[in-house]
């Protein structure tokens, strides 16, 4: 072995050069002159790191690591030939989208904080000693504690010592800088992070995986990090709703609400009164579609209540959601965390008619012998009604479909516009708290796509949900990666619509109703005297007298001829104050 035994490996080199002249394949002037050579290596380990989709290998290690622990397989020593659900075509797309889009997410966050610390306390404070307790979670200075014991100012030292570091930036992958351990912190923590998974809704099988911007430098997987949902949790108090009896056209009100629960924190009920992320209330009452695409809190809210949270919680377990849900008034709005392999999967339910499938990113496995040792899950399990998830694929398609819907965005050129002729796309943007986390998931009826970005901690965010929710940070990955996969004629199967009713007992008024919108404010700037076609009559103090008093008391006579208007000027009246 020339790596572990170079002087073992050198001298049998030399052994094989003279039997090659002995044999005459070789001159003694030639054999001496290579003997005197040393051995050049182009050696190199293959690791688990190398190659496409690296966050989606990790998932397969995790998903197979209990499998191989019963049956007795080594993942990376036994000779297994493991076949994954991964599109290497499909992957590649997801990967450009997430970088597309990033790229200029990183650049408004740069220019939306400048210079200012982006780690922020829920009243917008800069939170002391943030970077300080980061680098004491770093393996960097458990090794100074190590050597420096008792000694703060010796460790505070070396982590503020420059020294080379290896640094990510977009346009050159990795980078290296002189910077101190401290700085090096600073800097990487300014990066937004992202998450993409792409779904067949009617096996379950993963098509493509982004865990984040670059495994080299965060080998966290966001695809299975826990966050909380936001409004894309809606799906599950919708879904219960139809359950429950009601239809995209039932009304319910646009209104403030308050109500006592429960402060895990404060251990003592507090007032609850949740907003629109407008800010205000309309008053009116609107169809539940037009609720849904607009994504009206208040409704949303009311909605958890009369359905029942417990209730809420049994279909979103139904569905495929697995992490723990609080039983409180809250959770309509997506505040218990989740992560987005299992939203994704979720929302395939809806997609395959109310059928359920778990998420599968291993197909087979064959060992070093040929035989086949394993085959992935086929599950298929009816969670939901029919009838609900086809009035539930009408409600994600009103979100992309009706004017004023939170994810309409999704609808133009630069994302799935070109494709909505041929194709059904549903979609739901959800964005949580302080705009700590933005979500979209994107619903067709044979591909689901879901998309999160935000900061590695949550205190690191936008400000504003211009620049912060879904629609405008998440959304676009989706439209990104849509746009590339149907443009492709190899994937030309994933176009499709879906089914028209089924049940007999479903009919158009129960989903077909028009869209809620907003009555429009009459214009009065045309009425501005700037701009007014008639003649103006003005009091004593110079205030315009109204039209209807100049008619009755200053007698204006108005006379058609023609189609056409004309007007005496008016007379000198004698007004007194009983005919006012």
């Amino acid at each position: 072995n020339p790596r572990s035994n170079p002087k073992n490996s050198l001298s049998r080199r030399n052994t094989v050069l003279n039997n090659m002249v002995k044999h005459g394949d070789l001159s003694r002037t030639a054999c001496d002159s290579l003997s005197q050579l040393p051995i050049k290596l182009d050696f190199k380990v293959e690791e688990n790191y190398d190659g496409q989709a690296k966050y989606f290998r990790e998932a397969v290690a995790n998903y197979l690591k209990d499998w191989c622990e019963q049956e007795g397989y080594d993942l990376y020593s036994s000779g297994l030939k493991i076949y994954t659900t991964i599109d290497t075509r499909m992957q590649k797309y997801a990967e450009e989208a997430a970088i597309k889009q990033m790229k200029k997410v990183q650049q408004n966050f740069k220019a939306h904080w400048g210079n200012n610390d982006p780690w922020i306390d829920e009243k917008g404070k800069v939170i002391p000693g943030f970077i300080e307790g980061i680098a004491q979670r770093q393996p960097e200075y458990k090794a100074l504690m190590a050597r420096f014991p008792n000694q703060p100012d010796s460790i505070t030292y070396y982590l503020n010592k420059p020294h080379k570091v290896k640094l990510f930036d977009y346009e050159k992958g990795t980078i290296e800088k002189e910077m101190s351990t401290m700085d090096s912190i600073r800097y990487m923590v300014h990066f937004m992070h992202c998450a993409m998974v792409a779904m067949e809704p009617q096996s379950g099988a993963v098509k493509a995986w982004v865990g984040d911007i670059d495994f080299n430098s965060w080998k966290y997987d966001k695809v299975t990090a826990m966050r909380q949902p936001g409004s894309t949790f809606k799906l599950f108090v919708y879904t219960e709703a139809m359950n429950q009896g009601l239809t995209p056209c039932d009304k319910r009100r646009d209104e403030y609400i308050s109500m006592q629960v429960y402060d895990k924190n404060k251990h003592e009920n507090v007032t609850w009164t949740p907003s629109n992320a407008n800010g205000s209330f309309s008053g009116d009452s609107m169809p539940l579609k037009s609720a849904f695409a607009k994504s009206v809190n208040s409704i949303a809210v009311r909605l958890g209540q009369e359905m029942g949270i417990k209730r809420i919680i049994t279909t979103a377990q139904a569905m495929g959601i697995h992490s723990p849900l609080d039983d409180q008034p809250s959770l309509a709005l997506g505040s218990s965390d989740v992560n987005l392999l299992e939203m994704v999967n979720a929302y395939c339910v809806v997609a395959d008619n109310g059928k359920h499938h778990d998420p599968v990113l291993v197909t087979r496995i064959v060992d070093h012998e040929g035989n086949e040792v394993y085959v992935g899950p086929k599950t298929d399990e009816q969670v939901i009604p029919y009838k609900s998830a086809f009035f539930m694929q009408k409600l994600l398609m009103s979100g992309t479909h009706d004017a004023g819907g939170t994810s309409v965005s999704f609808s133009s050129a630069d994302y799935a516009g070109s494709f909505f002729r041929d194709t059904d796309f549903g979609g739901k943007t959800g964005t949580s708290n302080n705009h700590s986390d933005a979500w979209f998931i994107a619903v067709s009826p044979k591909l689901v796509v879901g998309a999160w970005v935000g900061g590695e901690y949550r205190s690191i965010h936008f400000r504003t949900g211009a620049l912060g929710q879904g629609s405008k940070t998440a959304l676009p990955i989706c439209g990104y990666f849509i746009k590339s996969v149907f443009s492709d004629p190899a994937f030309q199967g994933y176009h499709g619509k879906f089914d028209k009713p089924k049940d007999e007992d479903i009919t158009s008024d129960m989903y077909g109703c028009e869209s809620y919108y907003k009555p429009v404010v009459r214009d009065t700037v045309k009425e501005d005297s700037l701009t007014h076609e008639d003649e103006i009559q003005l009091d004593a103090n110079g205030n315009p007298i109204p039209r209807n008093l100049m008619e009755s008391v200053q007698g204006i006579k108005v006379e058609e001829q023609k189609g056409e208007k004309k007007r005496t000027h008016p007379t000198e009246q004698t007004v007194t104050l009983e005919d006012l």
